[in-house]
């Protein structure tokens, strides 16, 4: 089968010809019908030799949706033919969180070697992707898989760091969105669909803060030196009661912390490296500082019920299997708004 992977330290990824996986006991093989893009591949590909953490070559995508290909001996519940979204972040399944469905956060992945597809385990954006267990496949149930496979990143991610601060967003309230990209416009809409908040989209991007107007943004502002005042007049001097930062750079953390509201919740998604200082005095009174990673499976459930809604669109370009390092390009670049989904087999 062809697949795309990272094969060199620095270089960029290659597709290449690779030996079609077989399904083992428990183990299910997925024809791959859609597979995003993501800006977390583009971290990991910029990782110096000294502290990459993986085996190479990597088949690269931990966003996948599938057509069921073939059981592996002693499954059961699922059929041949089936189409199934990929809950990416594996665990053991039997420690304290795994037991509460919040794999991402297992107790035991990194001692047994557990990786996700694609941040350690062959990936998605391949013609077919072996899954560890059918506990890790949830029924699309009539979605579209393009419209769905971000869902399993991009949307279940900020589904869950918003999800905690659900409390705090109250009619009066305001959410900042920082950085309106892939996770960012999918977090714009959640906004609007779970809270009456009002909304305020960050992004350095024009195009960006178009699309955030688009999916449903009430202000969008420039991401730049006077953000943090602009936020500021905007809340009557008072700030926002949830900022999330979905890009994490220094710049950004550095605003978010500037227009939390007193007992306000940061929660810092994105993952290029900064951190925002927590002691008394550093910022309002009792603000909240996280960093959050993916979601649960039940919480999954939860996204792709919401798509089913008619609550989230996705804003999708879509990119064959060859053309897959390409969308590696645009997106470092910038020139991608919301999410390239790669068609492996279309």
């Amino acid at each position: 089968m062809k697949a795309l992977q990272y094969r060199t330290i620095g270089a960029a990824p290659e597709v290449v010809t690779v030996p079609d996986p077989e399904p083992g006991p428990g183990q299910v093989l997925l024809r791959v019908t859609a597979a995003g893009v993501c800006h977390s591949d583009i971290a990991v590909m910029s990782w110096p030799a000294e502290n990459f953490p993986y085996e190479l070559p990597l088949t690269l995508g931990h966003e996948g949706v599938g057509t069921v290909a073939a059981l592996g001996a002693g499954v059961t519940g699922l059929s041949e033919g089936e189409q199934v979204a990929v809950y990416g972040p594996w665990g053991c399944g039997t420690c304290a969180k795994c037991a509460q469905g919040k794999e991402n956060y297992c107790l035991r992945a990194d001692a047994l070697g557990i990786r996700p597809p694609g941040l350690g385990s062959p990936g998605a954006i391949a013609e077919y992707l072996l899954v560890d267990d059918p506990r890790h496949l949830v029924p699309l149930d009539g979605l579209d898989p393009v419209a769905a496979v971000p869902l399993t990143d991009a949307g279940l991610t900020p589904y869950h760091a918003i999800k905690r601060s659900l409390p705090k967003l109250v009619p009066g309230s305001t959410a900042v969105v920082i950085g309106t990209g892939g996770l960012g416009h999918v977090a714009i809409q959640l906004l609007r669909a779970l809270t009456p908040a009002r909304v305020v989209a960050l992004d350095i991007s024009a195009d960006k803060l178009r699309l955030a107007r688009e999916v449903g943004a009430h202000e969008a502002v420039l991401s730049d030196a006077n953000a943090a005042d602009a936020v500021r007049a905007l809340t009557g001097g008072l700030g926002a009661e949830a900022v999330f930062d979905f890009v994490g750079a220094e710049p950004t953390v550095r605003t978010a912390g500037a227009v939390a509201a007193v007992e306000a919740d940061v929660t810092i998604v994105g993952i290029g490296g900064a951190a925002l200082p927590v002691g008394f005095g550093t910022m309002p009174f009792e603000v909240s500082v996280t960093a959050p990673y993916w979601g649960s499976r039940g919480e999954l459930v939860e996204v792709l019920a919401l798509a089913r809604s008619g609550a989230l669109s996705v804003h999708t370009e879509t990119y064959s299997l060859d053309e897959a390092p390409l969308a590696y390009q645009r997106l470092h670049a910038g020139k991608i708004d919301g999410r390239a989904v790669i068609l492996p087999n279309g």
